[in-house]
């Protein structure tokens, strides 16, 4: 079994020290005091160490010996635990998601060191993720009491965290869980009991407590998603004073055994069995009407989550592309299509390789560049000076969120069978490592949301918030960026490009509007190539900003003019090689062909 952690940490420098304000965002209250853009370097290239020396060295172990389950109890292999106390007591963990804690990164920083951790071992990355985003979604609707007694450590890696929401009979469909709440004498605490599946981290040995937040109905609350409450579940009672007591009647049921990510536990478990199983609520009981606050709490961890799954899409894929990369520069076989009785060269130096590899570098800058703009606007919500900054980062963020969850998930599998194909047949074997990225990628497409409802939230939802306004103002944004370029000296073509993707893309949002009152069923038959188109549109425009930028640093003649030379290549050919797609997928979509639908189900 083969694992082979390449990586560089040059796009990330660029994005923030060049592209992006990096500086603005350094320079914001929180930070100032102990950060600076003269920072960046030493921060990149020491996580990147710590990834390829420390977490690197586990990924093999994640995948042969992986998360076991035995009597009732979940073990992950021994190598995972130096790794993760390591990264948490030195500040790569959960720490950086308080926001009042000490030295935390600000996202721009805190995902790029993420980014490496999951490219290292993506099995053993949710176990570090995990309890920081659990412990934040306490700290924000918690009492003084909850947050004092559960979130430090939780913070500092001490104690772990998971998200339980969806059930046998229920993933999507959220409103129609089984899981109940049952007061008790204390309004607090609450009697649970249900089952809960596919729950990351859900069992584990690497802390000595896993803190659950589950959501479930308190008995008698408003059906659908509106009863539901939040409570805090602690596998193990947690005292008033801090301490450990007795078990919490939290059983777990079993690990699913998954085509990847093996060393990362997912678990069914099950609350109650013995009716014993105490939960604490978060925030208030549900109103006379029977509402509860459990959806809205929920959310603002799902956010973030969504933005983190399609970021851990792009770690596993960039992996492959650049072990691509390396063999294609190793591997000799075959001649110059234009010498063909000359010497056998690299097979880097064949035209489909290039193009396979291109589209890989190309697909990934522009999944990069989105993800890292909502990290900058993340930045902005949290911590921004200026009420306007914070205003416009809130309205972008929302359209943006459903593209980097979804295309980037979507884009990553397909790249991946890409760097499969450029290994050709040792591609297939598992002595190389792109067969396990494979394995390991497809789930990001699944988790937080499947991409047809990130797809349905863009398009019945996005569009239409604050009566359209929000993604009116995106997409102008857009235009006027490629409208201010049209005549640029050496990008005009690529900006006409990227007019006509504009142009078409606006044509079809009428379209759309129509199927909605005419035939709703076009709405989801065409919902996930509407998400992609956008996401053309929007990486495309993205990389043409950072090619203005690497354009200047060549004439500036700086260092590394091969980074620069590569950017603007692959800008270009993100805008000429792909962007075309959205005007092809909207005369499709205006055809309103409904062969899917009338086709009878006996003859599937």
């Amino acid at each position: 079994m083969a694992s082979n952690f390449i990586y560089s940490n040059k796009d990330h420098k660029f994005i923030i020290k060049e592209w992006l304000d990096g500086k603005k965002i350094l320079g914001l209250k929180r930070y100032r005091d102990y950060l600076s853009i003269e920072d960046v370097d030493g921060i990149l290239d020491q996580s990147l160490k710590v990834c390829k020396d420390v977490v690197a060295p586990t990924n093999d172990d994640g995948d042969t010996i992986g998360a076991r389950f035995n009597d009732g109890k979940v073990t992950v292999p021994p190598s995972f635990h130096k790794a993760f106390r390591f990264l948490h007591d030195n500040g790569w963990g959960a720490s950086n998601n308080d926001v009042d804690g000490e030295g935390a990164l600000p996202e721009i920083l805190n995902q790029s060191v993420r980014e490496y951790i999951i490219g290292a071992n993506p099995s053993m990355s949710p176990y570090i993720g995990l309890s920081g985003g659990i412990a934040a979604v306490i700290k924000t609707f918690g009492s003084k009491e909850q947050i004092a007694l559960y979130t430090p450590k939780m913070f500092a890696g001490i104690w772990e965290g998971t998200m339980c929401l969806t059930e046998p009979g229920g993933g999507s469909d959220v409103g129609d869980m089984t899981s109940k709440a049952y007061p008790t004498d204390d309004p607090l605490v609450y009697k649970i009991k249900g089952t809960k599946c596919f729950i990351t981290g859900g069992d584990h040995d690497l802390t000595e407590n896993i803190i659950h937040l589950v959501l479930a109905r308190v008995d008698g609350a408003a059906p659908g998603t509106k009863g539901l409450s939040l409570f805090i579940v602690p596998k193990i009672w947690v005292n008033e004073d801090g301490s450990l007591g007795d078990p919490n009647d939290v059983a777990t049921v079993g690990i699913e055994h998954k085509m990847g990510l093996k060393g990362s536990a997912t678990a069914v478990l099950s609350f109650g069995e013995e009716g014993n199983c105490r939960g604490i609520l978060l925030g208030s009981a549900p109103d006379e009407k029977g509402v509860g606050q459990g959806m809205a709490q929920m959310f603002m961890m799902i956010n973030g989550s969504r933005m983190d799954t399609g970021h851990s899409a792009l770690a596993v894929a960039t992996v492959a592309y650049n072990n691509a990369v390396n063999y294609a520069r190793e591997r000799i076989q075959g001649r110059p299509i234009t010498n063909p009785k000359g010497d056998r060269v690299p097979i880097i130096q064949h035209e489909d390789i290039r193009r396979m590899l291109l589209t890989q570098k190309a697909t990934l800058e522009a999944m990069r560049a989105m993800i890292f703009k909502g990290y900058y606007y993340l930045d902005l919500i949290q911590h921004g000076d200026d009420p306007e900054d914070i205003r416009k980062a809130k309205r972008s963020i929302e359209v943006i969120t459903p593209l980097v969850k979804a295309y980037c998930s979507d884009q990553g599998w397909l790249m991946i069978t890409e760097a499969i194909q450029v290994l050709g047949g040792y591609g297939y074997t598992e002595e190389y490592p792109v067969a396990r990225q494979a394995r390991d990628v497809k789930i990001y497409s699944i988790w937080e949301g499947t991409n047809f409802i990130q797809s349905m939230d863009l398009v019945g939802r996005k569009w239409r918030l604050d009566n359209g306004n929000i993604f009116k103002e995106w997409m102008m944004e857009l235009a006027a960026f490629v409208q201010t370029n049209q005549n640029h000296s050496t990008f005009a073509h690529e900006f006409a490009v990227l007019g006509k993707a504009l142009m078409s893309y606006q044509d079809l949002v009428g379209t759309m509007l129509g199927y909605f009152k005419e035939d709703i069923r076009l709405v989801p038959l065409y919902s996930t190539r509407i998400l992609r188109i956008t996401a053309e549109v929007y990486g495309g425009c993205l990389l043409m900003q950072q090619a203005l930028v690497a354009q200047e640093k060549l004439a500036q003649k700086t260092a590394d003019q091969d980074f620069y030379k590569g950017k603007i290549q692959a800008a270009k050919f993100y805008v000429l090689n792909i962007v075309p797609d959205v005007a092809a997928t909207v005369r499709i979509i205006k055809e309103a062909d409904t062969s899917a639908m009338d086709i009878p189900e006996a003859a599937f």
